[in-house]
């Protein structure tokens, strides 16, 4: 053997002590997932009357993304799509999932967690779950070791001012119940959460880890703890977004003095647009057109940082499309791990993340969906073809106050094509001017269609798969959990 064999390993050590330590462990991941947080809800999207200094210090020592998009602008779909890499259509679950819901994730779709399980991940999901609320469907069956949140949003809950014949919300340690929730819960969660996920890092920072933090907030109804409360001229709602950025930074504080800033990729990003129908106590879409619920750039581009010291470039921006279906793939590809048996949308974007030199966007288009498997829009770079279809808007252009909501008015849209470059509000048609775009796009929502239907064309899909499904036996068992006294109330 050389000299030079011998020394190799001693001079990469000395000169390149974050390769030593690559080769050592496999990455860290955390993701930071906020509920109804608009894209202009952080600093650096030009948040008003509050600060998120700590989000805006991942996007100083991380990468901006622009660009970055929910699968679908509603709470179970969006969650579903970050967790199985699938449109959530393909996998059967739509809209908002109910408690006592007979849908969930089925067992046979394969998560995030259990994708870093099989490479001897820890793993943990701290916050709400809304992919059903049976046990089957909840997280400990589902690849998670470590659970601690509610079922379903915190607004499906008999206190809340719009809430109709909800049953008590539980809150749940695992597979265990632990009471139900109470305004003082409410109130904490942000703390106990935050305080969990610390813990949990604290614990596992000998041995690779997933962590998975969706906040229940600023989904309405708004809670704050009393270290937080008035604290912004932005009112409840700058109160609320202050807490989650603390929350952000006792994350990544724990994450460095454990010494894991180069083994940690964090990504904090929401679930879906700002529920505009709230008014104050909702968020901002920024420039975007419309919110939650919708189709349009602010029901689905997100508020997105990602942090990995020296393999991230610090302070950079990326103005490239990427999608919460991308993640499972290219964290697969990170750790190594092989991908799911069964199809899957999402595609590695690694490149995109870590900023390299001439990295693009491996999508010939993004689908958005809606409702009962309504095909919406379809995009490609930065072009977006609007299809024909029925979406909401406020009735009087202004929401609602105190955490009343003002009534939505459904408006139609016909074919429209929009350049986001020049346009990103949606604001002008150039249908007219750029038919081969049209055409173009138009074959791949045809090809959208073909796969995954179409409930506005009448067009069924061959890739569609059945969501977890319960028993009437298991029904009945859940209805009896959420109604012990053996009747629902009224």
């Amino acid at each position: 053997m050389s000299k030079f064999s011998v020394l190799l390993p001693v001079l990469l050590f000395v000169l390149c002590p974050g390769a030593s330590r690559a080769a050592e462990r496999s990455p860290n991941v955390v993701i930071i997932f906020t509920d109804d947080q608009g894209y202009g809800d952080i600093g650096v999207n030009g948040a008003e009357g509050y600060e998120t200094p700590n989000i805006d210090r991942m996007a100083k020592e991380g990468r901006h993304f622009t660009r970055w998009y929910a699968a679908q602008g509603v709470c179970s779909a969006s969650r579903t799509a970050l967790l199985t890499g699938c449109y959530p259509n393909r996998v059967g679950i739509h809209g908002a999932l109910g408690p006592g819901s007979r849908t969930g994730i089925a067992a046979e779709e394969t998560t995030l967690a259990e994708v870093f399980k099989s490479k001897g991940y820890a793993t943990a999901a701290f916050g709400k779950w809304h992919l059903g609320d049976h046990e089957k469907f909840l997280p400990l069956q589902h690849g998670f070791d470590e659970y601690f949140g509610i079922p379903y949003s915190n607004d499906m809950w008999p206190q809340h001012p719009t809430a109709k014949n909800f049953p008590p919300l539980p809150l749940y340690q695992g597979n265990e119940r632990l009471r139900i929730v109470d305004e003082h819960d409410q109130r904490m969660m942000t703390t106990w959460l935050t305080a969990k996920a610390v813990d949990f890092i604290n614990r596992n920072r000998e041995r690779p880890f997933f962590l998975y933090v969706p906040h229940p907030q600023p989904h309405v109804p708004l809670h704050v703890s009393d270290r937080f409360a008035g604290k912004t001229k932005r009112g409840l709602f700058g109160d609320v977004i202050s807490e989650i950025d603390w929350s952000v930074g006792e994350i990544l504080n724990a994450i460095d003095t454990n010494g894991l800033g180069e083994d940690t990729l964090v990504i904090f990003t929401s679930d879906n647009g700002p529920w505009l129908s709230y008014g104050t106590h909702a968020g901002s879409a920024g420039p975007f057109r419309e919110g939650k619920g919708t189709a349009w750039e602010g029901g689905v581009r997100e508020p997105t940082v990602m942090r990995w010291t020296g393999r991230i470039p610090a302070g950079t921006v990326c103005g490239d499309p990427g999608m919460n279906i991308d993640l499972l793939p290219t964290l697969a590809g990170l750790i190594g791990a092989d991908l799911p048996p069964r199809k899957i949308d999402g595609k590695d974007i690694l490149p995109l993340i870590l900023g390299a030199e001439g990295a693009k966007n491996p999508h010939e288009s993004y689908w958005y969906y809606y409702k009962q498997n309504e095909l919406q829009a379809v995009s490609s770079g930065t072009w977006k073809l609007v299809l024909p279809h029925t979406y909401r808007s406020l009735k009087d252009g202004k929401g609602g106050d105190g955490g009343l909501p003002a009534p939505y008015q459904n408006l139609e849209t016909g074919l429209a094509l929009y350049d986001l470059d020049g346009d990103p509000g949606e604001t002008t048609d150039v249908s007219a001017a750029n038919p081969e775009v049209v055409a173009r796009l138009q074959q791949e929502a045809e090809a959208a269609r073909a796969e995954l239907g179409d409930n506005l064309t009448k067009r069924k899909g061959v890739g569609n798969r059945e969501s977890g499904r319960l028993t009437d036996e298991e029904a009945a068992e859940l209805e009896k959990l959420h109604w012990p006294e053996g009747r629902k109330k009224g």
